[in-house]
């Protein structure tokens, strides 16, 4: 039997490589270029990608013998689905690897950012002594809005739970009877924003939830609210989000992810009133571990 073809894009765990090379011809190129891959993948039968890879209408129409995009990860906003759909390419991926890993980093980002922690870290660090000017505040007792009530919302709301937390989530594709077992209140998106004290994001983005939160909605919410964003950057709007910051609306925000690659010089001027990771969502062992898995079945299906 021939054997397909096979391009991971993106890194890939060596487990998962050395089970892949079992059932096709794997080739390996984590830092290939958007220009070499356009050269390569007329040949490709198999694309696996990551978020970096972008799979752009102008690649796909390059793909001649393309069969299936595989996402190790959850997001697909960086393959043109509809190109894809158009040559009968198939789009799988592996939603529910980093579910625990992405729900345990919101959590910590709201840990951070209602106790100080790294702005602590920080001022001792630099041989400070700063203990009343860090004070912080519990989140037990606090409204904790979750938008989005898929895998990690839900998650997120587990772990909220065991802190205290009153928890309300939005989500039009989520029964009210799934959140009331879950112990969570289902609630409209204009209650969500003014009620709740921090305000965390677990929605994909689409064209549908694009600037989800602009002018209107951070004008809804309480003065001081925490935000805390590890899904996509372009579900708040940019200019709108920095606005609420500077007039204090958000008293802090933490984000794990960027409307470009990396955070914008004004977004850096914002200082400690914004915690920032570099997109660290699925960046755990135990998470790597369960993409491979999980890639190793997509390709075994598609064999």
């Amino acid at each position: 039997m021939r054997s397909l073809k096979i391009l991971a894009a993106d890194p890939i765990s060596e487990e998962a490589a050395k089970e892949i090379r079992d059932m096709g011809e794997l080739e390996l190129s984590p830092t290939i270029s958007s220009e070499e891959l356009l050269e390569k993948i007329a040949d490709v039968e198999i694309l696996i990608v990551r978020s970096r890879t972008k799979v752009t209408s102008e690649l796909i129409s390059a793909a001649k013998n393309l069969k299936a995009v595989i996402r190790a990860g959850v997001g697909l906003d960086n393959i043109d689905r509809e190109a894809a759909k158009e040559r009968g390419i198939k789009i799988l991926n592996t939603p529910e690897a980093p579910t625990q890993s992405v729900a345990e980093l919101t959590v910590g980002l709201m840990l951070n950012l209602s106790r100080n922690i790294c702005s602590a870290n920080a001022s001792i660090k630099a041989g400070n002594w700063e203990k009343g000017g860090l004070s912080g505040t519990e989140l037990s007792g606090k409204t904790l809005g979750i938008i989005g009530f898929g895998r990690v919302g839900k998650m997120v709301s587990e772990l909220a739970l065991a802190f205290g937390l009153n928890i309300l989530a939005y989500d039009p594709y989520s029964s009210e009877e799934e959140m009331q077992k879950a112990s969570v209140k289902s609630s409209e998106l204009g209650e969500l924003l003014s009620e709740s004290d921090i305000i965390s994001l677990h929605v994909p983005l689409t064209e549908e939830t694009r600037n989800l939160i602009g002018e209107n909605e951070f004008s809804q919410m309480k003065d001081g609210v925490l935000i805390v964003n590890a899904a996509r950057a372009e579900l708040l709007d940019e200019e709108a989000f920095y606005s609420a910051i500077e007039r204090g609306k958000i008293r802090r925000a933490a984000l794990d992810v960027y409307w470009g690659k990396k955070p914008s010089e004004k977004l850096l001027a914002f200082g400690d009133r914004v915690l920032l990771t570099p997109h660290l969502g699925s960046s755990t062992i135990e998470a790597r571990e369960r993409i491979g898995k999980l890639l190793v079945e997509r390709v075994k299906d598609l064999v």
